[in-house]
């Protein structure tokens, strides 16, 4: 039986399909924005014919489809979700508005506001109030309610999110109305604020339920056309769905919490990286994953990722627990361009799959950094990647020679600048989510995944001071392979206030016990067995008086324990404790099924260590040099490489740079050893 793992990106639609003797296939189809599950099942198509049979066959033998998918993610920042409406407490209508009081660049006084995702004319105010204990102070107005919600109707919403105060503590009213809805606007997508987040902070919890009610609609719509093609197609096995948090869940928790899978695409490698991280006896990575469009990175510690729940997309913030993954505009389509002011800025705008790098011969007109690479060598223009693409260095000229003019440049010096300015964006981006938040490069590896991720690590990790690079196996489809290994898991919080100094450890059980059995009821209803359930406990912690908390896990030892590891964490984020009171806001309880067993066996060893061709490459410490080429499923565990050479597979390149050492191991992961500048 084949469990296939699917992520689509923003340029190729990576497929994965395991077996149960752990024999990994690997297909790539280009990416179709308009409708992504086109690009899926052409992907299905590719996999079936890698694997000698037909997409029926294929789909017969699946037992299992785990998906990564950016649809949500794009809805919100393309601004293409549904049209929401918002109910809530009156009086508050405008705190999605109002925001925090800040700017995202507070200096900036010519910065336009954020222009929210539900304009004010349907954000509608309701006659109800909550105390902040969850008593009522004033009931809800069933007339007032009614009236607001035939106002959405008339305006034609299909989503509405009820956002009311204090709801966190006692959602009555936000049931109430949602029965009303049922019957005024019967089709509408519903979210109460209640269920998409229990927990303190109006601004958070309100924008992250009209996140959820604006990227719903369209998340269901695509899986259920997801679902019908593979019905029709025959498949008759479940489909599961990368969240945020790294884990996985079924079709309807994910579209009736569509907000948890906003960061749904770059999780899938994380939880690969976790996976890694244990084969590899490397607890301390920093993932990073380059495609075609966007390079996500993410610090993992002890082998697990770090979750936050402080996540903005676009404008928006998403409050729900997710990898802690900075994600910015670089990839190999990223577009060169010249600033007025003279600069030269590469991304955040991209080729994407169509038309492409100018490279791909598909009609794309501007500079990449895919041009770029070829031009400097570091990719090879004889190789047919994916069977289907040849790099032509004429267009790469064509594009970059003008960019060359521009400043004088020769063509290997622009060529050079593009990668360089790319190269520095995603080096910001590395010490913002390790050197900033107090952890030391020295202490990790580097892991580098997708199409370019390890064309660039070499150079990056000697420019942060990371003394080894680890390409692992597969890694041009990495993040599809990291949906399989990615467990079945629910989340809940619920707000908590209450001081270490008087502390009740028996109410705090009881409300653990209480989310306890709110995680584990789906689990256990979709036929998991209790001994196959892991149960973590965290909480968030602040000092008194701030406004922003720490998630600690749950230590045993009571309230002296609890502060310690508190404070431990504070230090290590800010550099100092003040031994001062410390209060707890939220309870937070994670039910996760055990993984299965991974699917990263060692490919076929290698049995040539000789290089196969060369080439002449630049490299800014040598100059113009000739470069080995080697093909990655020849390399027998234990050999030595020596830069500069390139190491090709079907659908990556790793560079090892001058003075660099590369080595395959018997997992068939390339690592290599950065060492000094050459």
């Amino acid at each position: 039986m084949l469990r296939v793992g699917i992520d689509v990106g923003g340029t190729f639609t990576d497929l994965v399909g395991v077996d149960d003797a752990g024999r990994v296939s690997l297909a790539k189809s280009a990416s179709t924005p308009a409708d992504p599950s086109i690009g899926v099942m052409d992907g299905l198509v590719l996999l079936a014919a890698e694997l000698g049979t037909d997409l029926a066959a294929l789909l017969a033998d699946t037992g299992l489809i785990v998906h990564g998918t950016t649809v949500a993610t794009n809805a919100l920042l393309e601004r293409k979700g549904a049209k929401v409406g918002m109910l809530t407490t009156s009086g508050h209508r405008d705190v999605i508005e109002m925001r925090e009081g800040l700017k995202d660049d507070r200096y900036n006084l010519r910065m336009p506001p954020p222009v929210p995702l539900v304009p004010r004319a349907r954000r509608l105010d309701v006659t109800e109030r909550l105390r902040f204990d969850g008593s009522v102070e004033t009931p809800l107005s069933k007339r007032s309610a009614e009236t607001a919600i035939r106002r959405l109707g008339a305006a034609g919403v299909g989503a509405v999110a009820v956002c009311y105060l204090h709801a966190y503590r006692d959602p009555r009213h936000e049931r109430e109305t949602r029965k009303l809805l049922a019957r005024l606007l019967p089709d509408a997508y519903v979210s109460l604020s209640s269920e998409v987040l229990a927990q303190i902070k109006e601004y958070e919890r309100f924008c992250t339920t009209v996140v959820n009610a604006y990227v719903g609609p369209v998340l269901g719509r695509y899986l259920g056309n997801l679902g019908s093609r593979l019905r029709k197609a025959g498949y008759q096995g479940d489909v599961l769905i990368m969240q945020s948090h790294g884990g996985v869940a079924t079709i309807a928790d994910s579209v009736r919490l569509a907000a948890g899978a906003v960061l749904s695409g770059p999780a899938g490698g994380i939880a690969a990286s976790r996976h890694a991280s244990r084969l590899l006896g490397e607890g301390n990575l920093i993932s990073f994953d380059m495609g075609g469009t966007s390079t996500d990175i993410a610090l993992l510690e002890g082998g697990e990722p770090h979750l936050t729940g402080d996540k903005a997309v676009g404008a928006s913030k998403v409050a729900l627990p997710s990898i802690d993954i900075h994600t910015l505009g670089a990839g190999g389509g990223s577009i060169a361009r010249v600033e007025p002011t003279g600069a030269l800025k590469v991304g955040p705008r991209s080729a994407g799959a169509m038309p492409g790098p100018a490279c791909y011969g598909q009609g794309g007109a501007e500079p990449t950094v895919s041009d770029a690479n070829l031009l400097l060598g570091y990719l090879n223009a004889e190789r047919i990647y994916g069977g289907s693409i040849r790099l032509d260095p004429a267009r790469a000229e064509s594009v970059i020679g003008p960019l060359a003019a521009r400043f004088g440049f020769s063509l290997i010096e622009a060529a050079h600048g593009v990668v360089e300015v790319a190269n520095a964006n995603m080096l910001r981006a590395l010490r913002l989510v390790s050197v900033q938040r107090g952890y030391d490069l020295r202490e990790f590896a580097l892991i580098a995944y997708g199409g370019a991720g390890p064309l660039h690590a070499g150079a990056l990790a000697r420019q942060a001071g990371i003394s080894s690079v680890i390409v692992p196996a597969h890694s041009g489809a990495f993040s599809a392979l990291g949906c399989l290994v990615s467990p079945l898991r629910y989340d809940t919080v619920q707000t908590h206030r209450a001081r270490l100094e008087t502390w009740d450890a028996k109410v705090v059980e009881e409300r653990f016990s209480a989310l306890e059995a709110q995680c584990l009821r789906p689990l256990l209803d979709e036929g998991h067995a209790m001994d196959r359930i892991a149960l973590l406990r965290s909480l968030d912690f602040r000092y008194v008086g701030q406004n922003y908390e720490l998630e600690i896990g749950f230590v045993p030892g009571g309230p002296a324990a609890l502060k310690a590891a508190f404070e431990k964490r504070h230090r290590q984020l800010y550099g100092y404790a003040t031994g001062e009171n410390v209060e707890c806001v939220n309870l937070r309880m994670t039910a996760r099924v055990a993984e299965e067993p991974a699917p990263l066996p060692a490919p076929p060893s290698g049995t040539s260590a000789a290089a196969t061709s060369s080439h002449r490459a630049y490299f800014p410490e040598t100059g113009a040099v000739e470069m080995l080429r080697y093909d990655r499923t020849s390399l027998p565990p234990g050999h030595l490489v020596a830069g500069p050479a390139m190491v090709e597979d079907e659908w990556s390149t790793t560079i090892v740079y001058p003075g660099m050492r590369c080595v395959a191991d018997r997992l068939g992961n390339l690592v290599i050893e950065v060492g000094a500048p050459a």
